[in-house]
């Protein structure tokens, strides 16, 4: 499995959220199996988005998707968001 981790600054989080819904066929059209999206304790407008995809190519693609079509012309926030591609590790099997 592999995630998508983006953090950014939202200018207004309600506004925002309310923008980041309308996207919900759009992020399951781009693979996105599941996600979590959680703001700073201190500051709501800090946001930090997971989003899972079954493999590396469609998280790829997906983020490509966001640079190049949704970021650009976002009134929600300004600068570009930080990103990572994370993987699983497998742990195996462990002893206690």
């Amino acid at each position: 499995m592999t995630s998508l981790h983006i953090e950014h600054r939202v200018h207004d989080l309600h506004a925002w959220l309310e923008t980041f819904r309308s996207f919900d066929a759009v992020r399951a059209q781009g693979g996105v199996t599941a996600m979590q999206v959680r703001h700073g304790v201190d500051d709501p407008n800090e946001v930090a988005i997971d989003l899972e995809f079954d493999a590396v190519e469609q998280a790829t693609s997906f983020l490509g998707y966001l640079e190049t079509e949704i970021w650009p012309s976002s009134p929600h926030f300004t600068g570009t968001p930080s990103t990572r591609l994370l993987e699983d590790i497998n742990l195996g099997a462990t002893t206690a």
